[in-house]
């Protein structure tokens, strides 16, 4: 895309496929080059045309980072080898005694990474639901320095209050960051509504083709942004070139995927919620969901997540995942195809039992991502597995 000098705002489906992906100013290749040299040539020491060493900057990864920033209406992206690894960074930007106040419902990695990593090395975090902001004030503590929460949760699909959150957050003195990784860019905004950053798992629906890991953060802070690009370039988890162009590949069509999937998961929740072996349905898209009003707010759309409570626990919930032919029984989210897990064995075994309980991750409890398949056969699978 030709840089445009008349102030010209472009939508996101517009900004995925050309943002940070010009023509190639060599051959004019349309699709940007994988640029795999791990050195660069200098015409002298210290001159060099913007690029030393791959693990500092790479011309592929740079055009990642710059897609994935105007996606979410930022200035500054940084690139990871996974999720995780971007969390991990982001947490160095903390000193020990400093505490982060984390939502109850999240990620069994990023829990695991806050409770069995982060804690030992001085980071104090607690675990709160941040659905009541009179409950994340009072969770506040004099060492808060950063707030984490994701929305919609994973798994249980809660719906928190970005804009408000982030009022507190400032007003205590905190940042704000959000794992937009459910909803992504084209559902939800949130350095829009007030947050400092945004992480991502582009492993999930940024990519969408279930064939690579990365992670990603975005912000509009400049200092932020400075402690960033420094712990990225001190800590090296970066991605490879390869891994940045397939991204790269899968978020041009990010839209048009998240758009399809939104409109089948909304279908499919609804005949779960009337189907009489199904206890319980969270999906925010209905009434029913205690954060409907607030996604229909803060979100563009509902998300392709739904958390499907069936009746007779674990018996139930296995036989169920073992019939399925459509859907793939395995971890992850976010790709074309449409995947099933069993969150208390699978994706959030890290989670204290009790935790679980608490937060209704039953033995009962299904996750679905649903993908771009036909509607009425993933309908027709649930179904015939659900009997």
């Amino acid at each position: 895309m030709k840089t445009d000098t008349r102030g010209r705002r472009f939508g996101l489906d517009t900004l995925a496929i050309h943002a940070g992906q010009p023509p190639d100013s060599v051959s004019g290749a349309v699709m940007t080059p994988i640029v795999l040299s791990s050195t660069f040539a200098q015409d002298s020491p210290g001159a060099h045309k913007g690029f030393d060493y791959s693990r500092s900057g790479n011309p592929t990864r740079n055009a990642l980072e710059a897609c994935l920033a105007a996606l979410e209406g930022a200035p500054h992206g940084f690139a990871f080898a996974s999720g995780l690894g971007a969390e991990t960074t982001l947490f160095h930007t903390l000193a020990p005694g400093d505490h982060v106040l984390a939502g109850d419902d999240l990620y069994g990695g990023t829990f695991r990474l806050l409770d069995k990593v982060m804690k030992p090395q001085g980071i104090q975090s607690s675990f709160v639901d941040l659905s009541n902001l009179d409950r994340v004030r009072e969770a506040f503590q004099p060492t808060t320095k950063l707030v984490w929460l994701e929305t919609p949760t994973n798994p249980m699909l809660k719906i928190f209050d970005i804009a408000g959150i982030a009022a507190i957050a400032h007003e205590k003195g905190a940042k704000l960051v959000v794992d937009n990784t459910f909803a992504t860019p084209i559902l939800q905004q949130p350095l829009e509504l007030g947050a400092d950053a945004v992480l991502h798992s582009t492993t999930k629906y940024i990519n969408g083709h279930s064939d690579v890991v990365g992670g990603a953060l975005v912000t509009r802070d400049e200092e932020l942004a400075q402690q960033l690009r420094f712990l990225q370039n001190a800590m090296g988890a970066v991605p490879s070139p390869f891994d940045c162009y397939m991204v790269l590949r899968g978020v041009k069509t990010l839209g048009v995927r998240v758009r399809q999937s939104c409109a089948s998961a909304r279908v499919i929740a609804e005949r779960l919620s009337e189907h009489p072996a199904v206890e319980r349905v969270h999906y925010p898209g209905l009434a029913s969901h205690g954060g409907h009003d607030l996604a229909r707010r803060q979100m563009k759309d509902f998300g392709a997540m739904i958390s499907v409570v069936v009746r007779g626990g674990l018996p139930k919930a296995s036989s169920t995942l073992s019939k399925l032919l459509v859907f793939a029984c395995a971890e992850s989210l976010g790709g074309v195809e449409s995947l099933a897990e069993h969150p208390a064995i699978m994706t959030h075994a890290s989670v204290p039992a009790e935790s679980r309980k608490t937060l209704g991750i039953d033995d009962g409890l299904i996750r679905l991502s649903v993908g771009l398949e036909d509607l009425e056969d993933l309908w027709t699978d649930l179904a015939e597995a659900l009997a």
